[in-house]
């Protein structure tokens, strides 16, 4: 087995080794004492039982000893990515456990639930759903896990991926640029506070590495940091384990933002169809109303339209209106600002099929314009 460590002592490049292989000192977090060695497969769990807007039970196979796994619950479709955090479970001795934890009231009413289970100091993570019915027998799909921290290298690439910082707009957006970024891999990116490496940060964005080697992107600072002096931020692959990450200034040193963000599907495209939709914001009405034109969408699609406080990417927004997308293609809808979000600076909005799971989100300040 082969381990990458490297250590690069300049603020804007910080090194990276590969998830599940080896752990970096850290001084800001409290990490449990792991010894992987003799662990192998991947984490699952199922549902067991069901308490209706109350509670859900669950049963995990092969968990990983002496581990800590956050807890999310979110909407369905969302995978528990970005939802409400319910516990932080201590994995033991590890294998076969059983948990109950308690369903966050916004999720009341819900037909179905998005549950996760994710450590942020291992990177083991696994999901599933279940019906918000009560029910006293496990009746869901099979749980749903993403392969643990691979040790093997894409053939051909050698070293490290690692990310300089381009450009700040302060409480706004970060720029990037990357090296040697691992090819056709998939990367989930988190903002935290300073001294968490980004770990268990909020999840801004998950990007696609193409070609991998030298991109370039921008993502947008959560709400929950602005005013911050030292922002985190990690780019993280959940199947490869390959990781990065490094931190700035929240002050402006240039950059802009709002350009439409995809996130290519989970699931097999329809006959004819390639590529993935996104939008673009063709008009503001204060506090009224936003007016999109999308491109490349998938026809004979359905679309749930969300909105949320800006860095969100409408993960878990008031939903707004639902639209079916027809024969496709460019399209131009009006939605209505949800009264929660009148006053707001910046909103975020989010198009989302529940049943071909095509995404895609973009932001944008709520004034009238043009």
């Amino acid at each position: 087995m082969s381990v990458f460590w490297k250590i690069v002592t300049a603020t804007t490049i910080t090194a990276l080794l590969m998830v599940g292989v080896g752990f970096a000192s850290q001084s800001a977090l409290a990490v449990p004492s792991m010894n992987l060695n003799s662990y192998s497969g991947v984490p699952t769990f199922s549902i067991v039982s069901v308490v209706r807007d109350q509670s859900v039970t669950i049963q995990t196979y092969n968990l990983p000893p002496n581990d800590k796994f956050d807890v999310t619950m979110g909407k369905m479709g969302t995978q528990g990515i970005g939802g409400t955090k319910v516990a932080q479970v201590d994995s033991g001795s590890g294998g076969s456990k059983s948990y109950t934890f308690s369903i966050p009231s916004w999720l009341a009413g819900h037909y179905k639930i998005s549950i996760r289970m994710q450590s942020p100091f291992s990177g083991y993570y696994a999901y599933n759903w279940f019906y918000n019915n009560t029910t006293g027998g496990a009746t869901q799909p099979p749980p749903t896990t993403t392969p643990p921290p691979s040790t093997t290298p894409p053939p051909g690439y050698s070293g490290i991926p690692t990310f300089k910082i381009m450009s700040v707009v302060r409480d706004d957006e970060v720029t990037i640029q990357t090296n040697n970024l691992t090819p056709n891999d998939s990367f989930r990116v988190t903002m935290g506070k300073m001294g968490t490496q980004g770990i268990g940060g909020t999840v801004v964005d998950v990007v696609a590495s193409g070609s991998g080697g030298t991109k370039t992107y921008t993502f947008d600072i959560p709400q929950s940091l602005y005013g911050s002096y030292k922002i985190s931020i990690r780019m993280e692959s959940p199947t490869s384990g390959y990781f990065a990450y490094n931190w700035f200034y929240n002050n402006t040193t240039g950059g802009s933002g709002g350009q439409p963000t995809p996130t290519p599907p989970p699931s097999t495209p329809p006959p004819g169809y390639s590529g993935f939709p996104t939008f673009n914001i063709l008009s503001v009405v204060r506090d009224s109303s936003v007016t999109v034109q999308t491109h490349n969408l998938p026809p004979n699609d359905s679309f749930t339209v969300t909105m949320g406080h800006m860095g969100t990417q409408g993960i878990g927004g008031y939903q707004v209106d639902t639209v079916n997308s027809g024969n496709g293609g460019s399209k131009q809808f009006t939605f209505n600002i949800p009264a929660q979000l009148k006053g707001s600076y910046k909103i975020s909005i989010r198009m989302q099929s529940p049943s071909s799971g095509y995404y895609a989100y973009n932001w944008f300040y709520n004034n009238t314009t043009p």
